[in-house]
């Protein structure tokens, strides 16, 4: 249980941004966690889905809760219990190997086991919510482990109680996933068929599926090990269908897709390109030249920087379509 200090976290999140932690450890299992922390106290993933704006003037801690596990099996499921320290591709890619399905289309998703149900992450037709079991949690101030079933996750697009409600209250310590022993293939998202048939796969399987997403998302989104990103930085927006329909004749092009409750979600990227951001750069804060969703680090960018260019992207997507961008990353 050391405890080093003045330490930076460049290597700890995904950006790259220099800031520096006044005090940092790590811990393996709850009995450290519980000697170690306190409300107030920074935990750390993998780092994935966070923007550095200010040194941290505290204690950050790093999960380092490994180990994955069959809990119990049925006849439709197995039953899955990872470590919250455990990195999710690693995951993904075990359940592959062991023919176990649902996590195929989440692939080469950036961060940690702990950090998916927090952020129910989701791509190309699955979310976390869709393959989610139960998780255990430890109560910072309570001092005590509790258990989240689904329900009482509150799962929403990009989104959970451990987001709102209970922010910064709990730990996550292990998640246990539902995942089939018969798959079910979604491959409605476009692009996954299309790949597929590049790749010239004549029976689906769940690898075939993994490789698509992976071959998809190396094209369109910059490796974090070669230049800072989190990944999306902002949430694609939902408006009403009228708004939507009003939007649509002023422009034919725009990207939306209905949801539930007569809403359509508008593809943020898309939105953000038409206002000129795309390939943008100032200094070493940008926005990256084949995915506008994404903000970028070149090198030596500060996260302020990269803060304010999101509030200026935001201020013109509202100028222009009067519609609000959230942001999916988390400011600190």
């Amino acid at each position: 249980m050391h405890i080093s200090e003045n330490v930076s976290l460049k290597p700890y999140n995904t950006f790259g941004i220099d800031v520096i932690a006044r005090r940092m450890g790590a811990f393996t299992n709850v009995e450290d966690l519980s000697v170690l922390a306190s409300p107030g106290t920074l935990i750390l993933g993998g780092g994935s889905n966070i923007l550095f704006t200010h040194d941290i003037d505290g204690l950050v801690l790093r999960n380092e809760i490994r180990g994955i596990e069959v809990a119990r099996e049925d006849e439709a499921y197995i039953y899955v219990r990872a470590g919250a320290g455990e990195i999710w591709h690693g995951f993904v890619q075990q359940a592959l190997d062991r023919g176990w399905a649902g996590v195929e289309n989440l692939s080469l998703i950036p961060g940690s086991v702990g950090a998916a149900p927090m952020q129910n992450i989701g791509a190309y037709g699955v979310e976390i919510k869709d393959v989610f079991h139960e998780l255990s949690a430890y109560h910072l101030d309570e001092k005590k482990v509790y258990t989240f079933s689904l329900d009482d996750c509150e799962f929403g697009y990009r989104e959970s109680i451990f987001k709102r409600r209970y922010k910064g209250q709990f730990v996550i310590l292990d998640v246990t996933f539902r995942l089939n022993k018969r798959p079910h293939f979604h491959t409605e998202y476009g692009a996954i068929r299309e790949e597929l048939e590049k790749m010239q796969v004549r029976e689906l399987s769940i690898q075939g599926i993994s490789q698509a997403v992976i071959h998809i998302r190396q094209s369109k989104l910059p490796d974090p090990a070669q230049i800072g990103n989190a990944g999306s930085f902002f949430k694609n927006p939902t408006v009403p269908r009228e708004k939507f329909e009003e939007l649509r004749e002023q422009w034919p092009g725009i990207v939306g897709y209905p949801v539930a409750d007569s809403g359509v979600k508008l593809a943020a990227g898309w939105l953000i390109e038409q206002c000129g951001w795309k390939g943008f750069r100032r200094g070493d804060a940008g926005c990256h030249a084949r995915q506008a969703l994404v903000l970028v680090n070149y090198g030596h960018a500060s996260g302020r920087e990269i803060f304010d260019l999101s509030e200026e992207i935001m201020q013109s997507v509202q100028a222009k379509f009067g519609v609000g961008l959230e942001r999916e990353v988390n400011i600190i």
